[in-house]
């Protein structure tokens, strides 16, 4: 059967799979679904909903069978009452990104953002950052105005006065330093660990273990190839940019993978408590439809084949 496997170059691992081949030879028939080709659809309210097209298309027919994204998505989708199971996720990615002002907007403090345009690219971990952020200062989701913006647009958002302040991350955060001087507010170490993570159907991880392990196996060789070719991998990303009519600085997409870490491991609590005080700050502030227990999504044995095919990757 042809196994559909959905990318894109926000999940690092997932991207470089696409691209180096290692997957086609453990499964043949795979099927690659470029996640920024998925239709259109309506743009969500960033203050009273989250948008649910990665999720979804778990759970379309002609969609995709295994999907790597940030830290929301899951939970997203798990609000949305769909069946799904977690696979594994990488380790902490605290460096990758933080909360940014200039230096001029006046901007000091958290409870300096109530009121204020504060940008990320909705839906993805910027949120639940910022969502965390405000929750440690005693301040809500409706005390500041949230705006969507691309992950790869936020910069220049910021720059062009635009939004007040911006969830920036790793190579885009780099193009901001190098035209203006920030002032982070929130660093994401000691907040959350914002990991890579990975997730499936309940019914395709059920029905088709030999294909998830297949799939599981090949991101553990392919992570450690970009640790060892981080250069090449790079030029994945700086060529993809190219083609969809962008420019990439091939020099800081290496240097961000190499500050990334690579490899799969199971989940943990620890991850499980992150994602649970998440679900339930998102439901509380009118984001979430529905309460969940992130755990009900928890398949033990999916975490064997996480440990067997990263000890076999060493």
């Amino acid at each position: 059967m042809t196994i559909r496997v959905g990318y894109f170059p926000n999940n690092n691992s997932l991207f470089a799979l696409r691209h180096n081949g290692l997957l086609e030879l453990r499964l043949p028939d795979v099927e690659w679904v470029d996640l920024r080709e998925l239709p259109a659809t309506p743009r969500v309210d960033p203050r009273r909903g989250l948008p649910t097209l990665h999720s979804d298309w778990l759970f379309e027919d002609g969609g995709y069978d295994f999907i790597g994204t940030g830290f929301t998505p899951p939970i997203t989708a798990l609000g949305q009452g769909r069946d799904l199971a977690y696979v594994g996720i990488s380790g902490p990615r605290v460096e990758n990104g933080r909360l940014v002002v200039l230096p001029e907007s006046g901007i000091r403090t958290v409870a300096d953002l109530r009121g204020k345009r504060v940008g990320v690219a909705h839906g993805s971990w910027q949120t639940t950052l910022a969502l965390l952020a405000l929750d440690r200062d005693g301040l809500s989701w409706s005390d500041i105005v949230p705006v969507d913006v691309d992950v790869d647009r936020g910069g220049s958002a910021l720059l062009a006065g635009e939004i007040d302040a911006w969830v920036g991350a790793y190579p885009g955060l780099a193009e901001v330093e190098a035209t203006a001087k920030v002032r982070t507010i929130v660093d994401t170490d000691g907040l959350f660990s914002h990991p890579s993570l990975w997730f499936v159907r309940r019914e395709f991880a059920e029905n088709h273990r030999a294909e998830l392990a297949a799939i599981v196996a090949a991101l553990q060789e392919s992570d450690a190839w970009i640790v060892a070719n981080p250069r090449e991998a790079a030029r994945f990303f700086g060529e993809d940019a190219e083609r969809n009519g962008g420019t990439a600085d091939l020099d800081r997409w290496e240097e961000a993978l190499r500050g990334r870490p690579f490899g799969i491991g199971p989940v943990t609590d620890e991850f499980l408590d992150e994602q649970q005080r998440a679900a339930d700050l998102l439901h509380a502030n009118g984001l979430l439809p529905r309460v969940v227990t992130v755990r009900d999504a928890v398949l033990p044995w999916i975490g064997e084949i996480v440990e067997e095919t990263r000890r076999a990757a060493v």
